[in-house]
């Protein structure tokens, strides 16, 4: 039912700041000597599709078919599991990110279907969140993403709402806690910080 090492899987829409925050979870983490393995699910997919040379750059990876698709993520929750086998052995606790729910042009898909939690086999799924105003003035602000298909406000609401109950589902099959952490614009570290108490809680 689980890795020798604790996994924690962390979501968020594009744009709430997981990755800022998993960020600062590192820092808080290697003061207290806790060994951890970060690993962004996106760029494990972005590696696989560039080798197969179906994309050029990360954005397009949701336009893909969805096959194709599935078999990045197949391909990525594989190598993350054997990477992080191989560093933290039997302790240490893994960080996945990534996204629980991903816009497409075929609709919403899931970013944990069970074929990945089948590899993954978490400990806990946490849902970073903002207010949508906060999300979309963030993603407004990134110039280095493609993000506009995502729908402004009412968009991110709406997909933040859909994230959320994906996150809640994934974590059924692995009987995995939900941790639901407020990323308040300018509170980053705060946000951290209670990511660093769940995962000290497992």
């Amino acid at each position: 039912m689980r890795h020798p090492f604790k996994v924690v899987v962390v979501t968020g829409v594009p744009g709430v700041g997981k990755t800022t925050v998993i960020k600062i979870l590192a820092e808080l983490a290697a003061r207290e000597g806790l060994k951890l393995k970060i690993s962004n699910f996106g760029d494990y997919m972005l590696r696989a599709a560039l080798e197969s040379g179906l994309v050029k750059n990360r954005d397009e990876i949701r336009r893909l078919p969805l096959r194709s698709q599935l078999e990045l993520q197949r391909i990525a929750a594989k190598s993350i599991v054997e990477e992080a086998s191989k560093e933290l052995g039997d302790g240490g606790i893994l960080i996945v990110d990534t996204h629980a729910l991903v816009k497409t042009p075929a609709g919403y898909w899931p970013g944990l279907p069970k074929h990945v939690l089948d590899e993954l086999k978490p400990d806990s799924i946490v849902v970073i969140e903002a207010s949508p105003e906060e999300v979309a003035a963030r993603q407004a602000r990134d110039k280095t993403r493609y993000r506009s298909d995502i729908g402004g406000v009412e968009g991110v609401a709406r997909l933040m709402e859909a994230a959320r109950a994906a996150g809640i589902a994934s974590a059924v099959h692995y009987a995995s806690t939900v941790a639901i952490i407020e990323n308040r614009e300018g509170r980053a570290e705060e946000a951290a910080r209670r990511l660093l108490e769940v995962i000290k809680s497992l």
